[in-house]
């Protein structure tokens, strides 16, 4: 794939996603796998496409998206890592915000104790959370909707990237502060995922 977009562009509008990928749930259950080990092969637009669609995409008129959310409040906000930039997932309008020209890939890497996986991947997903939009209604107890949510979107990503031939591994272990500091995140979003992906590595 060339670069994202062209250096002038702010938005990039996602392709639209498909609905039939060719392959069953129990397919892409049974063949879902933590893959650690990638190919220097970027991801194509229409791979990204449909991975924060799985994610995150608006699926009813009203705004209901593919993962479900307690209060349909959706506290998740999602980035993307690219080897060009970094970019912000828009559900409404299914778009990538561009936000830098730096490559985090290497930083996000030490910063998740030096793990491998996320310095060889193509793209690494990260899922963060505003905790402040749900607590409003559930108090504590919206932390864990929060979190069930998460584990939501980032099954749909794993089980995405099996139906597109890609690899992914969920990936917890990071210093949360230091990813923030690192993507210079805005100071209520809350790291909770970093999901690399690519081609897998023969």
């Amino acid at each position: 794939m060339k670069s994202l977009r062209n250096k002038t562009d702010k938005v990039i509008h996602l392709p639209e996603p498909a609905s039939d990928g060719g392959i069953s749930v129990e397919a892409a259950l049974a063949k879902r796998e933590s893959v650690r080990h990638f190919a220097s092969v970027p991801l194509t637009l229409s791979q990204i496409s449909q991975i924060f669609w799985a994610a995150q995409g608006i699926t009813r008129d009203w705004g209901g998206r593919t993962a479900p959310s307690a209060g349909a409040l959706y506290p998740l906000e999602l980035y993307l890592a690219l080897r060009d930039g970094f970019f912000h997932y828009i559900p409404r309008g299914h778009q990538l915000v561009h936000v830098s020209d730096h490559d985090f890939i290497g930083d996000l890497a030490s910063v998740a104790l030096g793990q491998q996986c996320i310095g060889e991947s193509s793209a690494v997903v990260v899922i963060a959370a505003v905790y402040e939009r749900i607590e409003q209604r559930y108090g504590r107890r919206g932390e864990r909707y929060v979190k069930v949510e998460a584990g939501h979107a980032a099954q749909n990503i794993l089980l995405q990237a099996v139906s597109q031939g890609i690899g992914a591994v969920p990936v917890g272990a990071f210093h949360d502060d230091d990813v923030r500091k690192v993507l210079s995140l805005p100071a209520d979003h809350e790291p909770l995922y970093l999901i690399p992906l690519g081609h897998i590595r023969k």
